[in-house]
């Protein structure tokens, strides 16, 4: 019997639309980021670029073929690993986010 996590980590990836949704999310936060630091003197938080990995990421494990279950999880698990981190360093030492 499979675990949830197997079930869930390395399951078929979702198709298509979801990666396209991720990965607009993540040009979304990395195109108002470039936005402020380009064009006015405002250096945002640096958690919305380590937010945007996460989700291009995301949307990479999403956009593959479904036979490629292995190596959606490992990016899977990659976007996770990306995203928990940012919690542990705004929890632990914010200081370490700010412009």
């Amino acid at each position: 019997m499979s675990s949830i996590v197997d079930r869930t980590l390395f399951s078929e990836p979702s198709g298509r639309l979801l990666g396209v949704v991720y990965l607009s999310g993540a040009l979304l936060l990395s195109g108002s980021y470039g936005y402020y630091v380009l064009l006015t003197d405002f250096t945002p938080n640096r958690f919305t670029l380590v937010m945007s990995a996460g989700m291009a990421l995301s949307g990479a494990a999403e956009s593959l073929p479904k036979r490629r279950r292995r190596a959606a999880g490992l990016l899977r698990i990659a976007s996770i690993s990306v995203l928990v981190s940012l919690l542990v360093v705004i929890s632990s030492a914010p200081e370490l986010l700010s412009a």
